[in-house]
């Protein structure tokens, strides 16, 4: 039997600030055609900073989609050609006030592969320096340390569920840590 999908109609439905939402047509490997939701995204960086005593550098934000507060790495969405080593820095010393003298990659996750091609490139940033935040006008981030210990308890006490943060505390636990 034939395993192949293949996409016969992609359709846009509707377009938000950073994602488009569509609806695909499909046909099936026994020949019938189904309709998937696919979102789009153009794709996000985001940095586990580590302070020199060890702590991370996590931000304390609201978010909508939850209605309420969550504590994660500083991430956020790609400027239009930007490398995501750019972007990570970016976004770290934007939300954190923290600009990075090292950073390197991590690991790429993808968040949501049912219906959606989200692509977060993870570095890690060392050698911070303290700066100042630089935060869009409609966010409200509050930074706060923590210890990798600290960290690791919140994510199995279900503290944390944000997926790019538990990938990353985890990642640079087992390549880092040990």
């Amino acid at each position: 039997m034939n395993q192949e999908i293949k996409r016969l109609k992609r359709e846009l439905q509707c377009e938000g600030a950073i994602t488009k939402y569509y609806k695909d047509t499909v046909q099936l490997p026994d020949g019938k055609t189904a309709v998937w939701d696919f979102v789009g995204h153009n794709g996000a960086a985001a940095a586990v900073g580590v302070l020199e005593d060890g702590r991370l550098v996590m931000v304390r934000q609201y978010r909508n989609a939850l209605d309420r507060y969550t504590i994660e790495i500083p991430a956020g969405g790609l400027n239009p050609n930007e490398p995501t080593i750019d972007a990570a820095a970016r976004e770290l010393e934007e939300e954190t006030g923290y600009k990075c003298g090292s950073i390197e990659k991590l690991i790429t996750i993808r968040t949501t592969v049912a219906f959606c091609n989200e692509k977060i490139d993870i570095y890690l940033a060392t050698n911070l320096k303290r700066t100042c935040q630089h935060l869009d006008e409609d966010e409200y981030v509050n930074v706060e340390l923590y210890t990798l210990e600290e960290l690791e308890h919140m994510i199995y006490e279900g503290v944390i569920e944000d997926s790019k943060t538990i990938a990353a505390i985890l990642a640079y636990k087992n390549k880092y840590v040990g």
